[in-house]
């Protein structure tokens, strides 16, 4: 073997060995990635409600970082306990309603459903053909399918203790982040320093940035449209206004809207006879359906500058390919790609770079043979 010559079996071995130690690491700290996702997303887009806390607090950091965990935690934990009481006390219930369904028969459908323009004539005859079958076949036949979405269910999020477990380690991992937030940020944009320069530190503050932006307007806008609906379903005296809003809420987060809760809500109330509430509850459902057109839009332009549609692609796309955790990571991912990408698009050459540019145009222009085609 030459001495001159480079020894390939030294660096080989080296990049092996380190991708086998970040992949063993990884594979180690895989129970508690996703919350480390969630804490991470919480205490980036709650930072700027920190450091006024601290302010007001007389620059304090740690009662600062208890006030903020406290209040994660009353965000995350309490209605998810909620949720899980409502359930355990009203078990019974449940089952009962369950029984009444099968043996529940639509009425013939009235003459008004007919005469809805465009879709009346095959209105009334799906409620005709779902009077004459009756409940019970049609939760037979939807069994399957239902079975395929209770597997589906159980293998995202697991049962109630495990997602309790989860927020719970959330909520520990964002006060640990919350105290020594400058120095994780600091590490982080030197990690993307020595990745790409430059460039690649201000990726990571386009990432924060991206991030922001997506909890802004998909979390905030998710959570005060839930609040709303679950008070007017409280207001409307319905049951389980705990378990419907946790529902309303993770429907308004995967960008479905609270519709899907609140309209079969108004459907209930008019079917009990309660016209009066079913009328509030109908024009409150209006009210907190459409507000997202303007919450949204007005919130994320906090963050960032990105588009509505990027954001939906996003968060549709993220929950079908990671789960739960994949409504933030989804849309954080295409809003960081997508400022990259324009960042760099919209970046202005240095005075070498466009002199050499220049250079190569005019020695084109100057060619003598420029215009003739290539010999065959």
């Amino acid at each position: 073997m030459n001495p001159n010559e480079p020894e390939m079996a030294r660096p080989v071995l080296a990049v092996l060995f380190l991708c086998a130690l970040i992949a063993a690491s990884v594979w180690i700290l895989r129970p508690f990635l996703p919350a480390l996702i969630w804490a991470t997303m919480v205490v980036i887009a709650t930072w700027p409600l920190l450091l006024r806390v601290q302010r007001r607090l007389g620059n304090r950091r740690t009662p600062a970082v208890i006030a903020m965990t406290l209040l994660v935690l009353l965000i995350l934990v309490v209605p998810l306990s909620l949720a899980i009481a409502t359930l355990v006390d009203n078990a019974d219930r449940i089952v009962e309603w369950g029984k009444d369904l099968t043996e529940f028969r639509l009425p013939l459908p009235p003459a008004w459903v007919g005469e809805l323009p465009l879709v009346g004539a095959r209105a009334e005859e799906a409620w005709a053909q779902l009077a004459a079958v009756g409940t019970a076949e049609l939760a037979a036949k939807a069994a399957p399918y239902a079975g395929n979405l209770t597997k589906w269910f159980v293998s995202e999020i697991g049962s109630f203790g495990l997602v309790f477990v989860q927020f719970l380690l959330t909520v520990a991992l964002s006060a640990i982040l919350y105290a020594s937030g400058e120095r994780f940020a600091a590490g982080v944009r030197r990690f993307g320093h020595r990745l790409g320069g430059a460039r690649g530190e201000s990726a990571v503050v386009l990432a924060g940035q991206a991030i922001r932006a997506v909890a802004l307007g998909v979390g905030i806008t998710a959570f005060v449209q839930s609040i709303l609906g679950g008070i007017g379903l409280a207001i409307a005296g319905l049951p389980f206004v705990p378990v419907l809003t946790a529902l309303m809420f993770m429907c308004c987060i995967a960008q479905l809207g609270p519709a899907l809760v609140l309209a079969p809500a108004v459907f209930w109330l008019y079917w009990s006879d309660s016209s009066g509430w079913g009328t509030f509850l109908l024009v409150w459902a209006i009210f907190v359906g459409t507000m997202d057109n303007f919450l949204r839009p007005l919130l994320i332009r906090q963050g960032a500058d990105l588009p509505l549609l990027l954001i939906l692609a996003g968060v549709i796309g993220g929950m079908l390919a990671f789960g739960l955790v994949g409504i933030f990571v989804g849309p954080v991912v295409l809003a960081v790609a997508y400022t990259l990408l324009e960042a760099w698009i919209n970046e202005r050459p240095s005075a070498a770079e466009e002199a050499e540019t220049a250079a190569g145009v005019v020695a084109v222009i100057e060619s003598p043979d420029h215009s003739q085609p290539p010999a065959s």
